[in-house]
């Protein structure tokens, strides 16, 4: 009984404990000095207080590791806040890995070592074998946005690029144009291809096949895109429309133009994707399509905290529907 009641003088409160049970502070005190001179009935309110209070603080809290091995900018900082704010909710504690300086290291297979519950990868640089290996050591782990077509057993959450990427290629056949150019993104990476795959079947089912010379494939930077777009927009026929891999290669493709004394979008239509906060502040306002970065979010943080209570995920691939956002960079062909 001694080393019961020294254990919950370590770990619980004994204010607390009085104002739970309403009794005084001094009588929560003779009980865990095991006084004799208190009522039974009291006695044991007091105690069974103690022992809610002794399982409280025996619960460790959570903790997820949340892998972003790139600079926070608007796009990835949408994401990690919205599992951040998804962590604190379920009062799990994150321990944060971002920056470019993390794509050179062995992160994963330290992983089930590191004293985390689980992860939150995303956009992990890793080729699918490492993720395979860290899902059959049985370490439990969700990736956002993965790069390379994931697992089969391994949850992960990303946004319907084939989907949105064909709405962008509707709206700008609708509004005439044939001759439509595209600066895709690397060609390793599982969005550029279900993009790209996207815009050609967009201009398939109007008839118009992406010939080579109206391709580039490049890292999503503004200085690769406008690099590019100089590339495109000096063939002749020049295209009528440029569509992008995302807002800020579509920005580079606005700066090419006004360098050429092109008018966007009377002389050239540039669509972008993910509708970051530059799509709506540049002149024009981007055509883009909208991502739901922190419904991501925090749908891999709900998925995390199923598999973590002993269940399994709602849904092993989970793509989120996208929306095209039109604005002043698109027009009807003259």
């Amino acid at each position: 009984m001694e080393r019961k009641i020294e254990h919950v003088k370590q770990r619980a409160s004994v204010r607390a404990i009085a104002a739970e049970t309403g009794v005084s502070i001094a009588t929560v005190s003779r009980v865990l000095n095991d006084h004799v001179n208190v009522a039974p009935r009291t006695r044991d309110l007091v105690l069974q207080a103690v022992e809610r209070h002794r399982a409280a603080a025996s619960v460790r809290v959570r903790t997820v590791y949340v892998r972003c091995p790139y600079v926070l900018t608007d796009y990835f900082g949408l994401i990690v806040s919205s599992i951040a704010e998804g962590l604190k909710l379920h009062g799990a504690r994150l321990v944060l890995d971002a920056g470019e300086s993390g794509q050179g290291t062995d992160a994963l297979s330290r992983l089930p070592e590191s004293g985390a519950d689980g992860a939150i990868l995303i956009l992990p640089p890793e080729e699918g074998d490492a993720l395979v290996a860290l899902s059959s050591g049985g370490f439990p782990f969700v990736v956002v946005d993965p790069r390379t077509p994931p697992p089969p057993d391994v949850a992960a959450v990303s946004a319907a690029h084939s989907s949105g990427a064909r709405a962008v290629a509707d709206h700008l056949i609708s509004l005439g144009h044939r001759d439509i150019a595209v600066i895709a993104g690397p060609e390793e990476w599982l969005a550029g291809d279900a993009r790209l795959a996207g815009h050609r079947a967009a201009l398939a089912s109007a008839g118009v096949l992406l010939s080579a010379d109206r391709l580039r494939h490049v890292e999503p930077t503004v200085a690769q895109g406008a690099r590019a777009a100089a590339e495109l927009l000096s063939l002749s026929p020049r295209p009528s429309a440029v569509v992008c891999f995302n807002d800020k290669v579509a920005v580079g493709v606005l700066q090419a133009a006004r360098s050429l004394g092109l008018r966007v979008p009377r002389e050239l239509s540039v669509v972008g994707f993910d509708d970051i906060d530059l799509a709506g502040a540049v002149v024009p306002g981007l055509t883009t399509v909208r991502q739901p970065l922190e419904e991501m979010g925090r749908i891999a943080v709900a998925q995390l905290m199923r598999v973590l209570d002993g269940h399994s995920p709602a849904a092993l691939h989970i793509e989120l529907a996208t929306a095209l956002v039109v604005r002043e960079s698109t027009a009807g062909v003259l």
